[in-house]
């Protein structure tokens, strides 16, 4: 069993194929777990993605649902690159639970959607101004400071690579917020005004003459969208104490995603010249 870096995506499916293939057999937790010869809890944990995925115990379940050869065969193909850890799993030394959930996620999302209500969003930090703000948030110690940019770095060169839609939303204030100095800003104020015109990428700034909008007040907030239908969208809500909630609850995500909608729609077109600020270099 591999050391637990959270699920990939790919385990998130056969977990819940799973799932989906005992219901479908009228089969109960408790009747699967008696002939795994284990409690409903470990049941519960497999067609969660919460624990590897041992080739036994599929094959044990899949006998108990009765499914057929021509529909177990990709299941039990499948399972050894499903337990394969993620390309994340060198770094879970830096990494909180949550943030290995997300990454799991966020590494196989087709379109990612993110707010931000002071400062530049993640995926569009360049390593200065990201080392900056650790720097000023957090008491970590530079080895990892160093290993946190690392990662960071690697999210988002593989977002890239896959040609996964960016589309990220936050005030100007943001860009009037002086994190790193002069230098390290017009640094990240170029890499902003040249992310307008790369193909998968769409950047809005909300001017600070701008009324309220359906986001005003909104923590820190990620839609994640992969291209799997076993894998329902996720909405990751940064809340303040260093709370993040990961919901995965329909209504509550298209929630999120109709207060994004609106809030875009509102904004200044996607391309328009980002605001002068204080922030990028000393100007009034």
């Amino acid at each position: 069993m591999r050391p637990r870096s959270g699920p990939t995506v790919q385990h998130r499916v056969l977990a819940s194929r799973l799932r989906t293939l005992r219901e479908r057999a009228g089969v109960s937790l408790q009747a699967a777990a008696v002939a795994l010869g284990a409690h409903p809890a470990t049941v519960r944990r497999i067609e969660r993605a919460e624990t590897g995925l041992d080739a036994r115990q599929v094959r044990v379940l899949l006998d108990r649902y009765a499914v057929s050869p021509a529909e177990a065969e990709p299941i039990m193909a499948g399972l050894a690159a499903a337990s394969l850890p993620g390309w994340w799993h060198q770094w879970r030394d830096v990494m909180e639970p949550w943030q290995q959930e997300v990454i799991g996620i966020e590494s196989s999302a087709a379109v990612v959607r993110t707010w931000h209500p002071a400062l530049v969003p993640e995926l569009l930090r360049t390593p200065a101004y990201e080392a900056a703000l650790c720097r000023a948030l957090s008491a970590h110690a530079a080895p990892r400071r160093d290993r946190h940019l690392e990662l960071l770095a690697e999210r988002q060169r593989r977002l890239e690579e896959r040609g996964a839609a960016l589309w990220a939303l936050f005030p100007a204030a943001a860009l009037r917020t002086s994190v790193g100095g002069p230098a390290v800003m017009a640094e990240q104020r170029a890499v902003l005004e040249e992310a307008a015109h790369r193909q998968h990428l769409t950047v809005q700034v909300v001017p600070l003459d701008f009324p309220p909008h359906p986001m005003t007040g909104v923590p820190p907030l990620h839609l994640l969208r992969v291209p799997a239908p076993e894998i329902g969208d996720r909405a990751v809500l940064e809340t303040p104490g260093s709370r993040v909630d990961i919901i995965d609850e329909p209504a509550a995500v298209m929630d999120y995603r109709i207060r994004l909608d609106a809030a875009c729609a509102a904004a200044p077109h996607p391309g328009s010249p980002l605001p002068r600020g204080t922030g990028s270099a000393g100007n009034p």
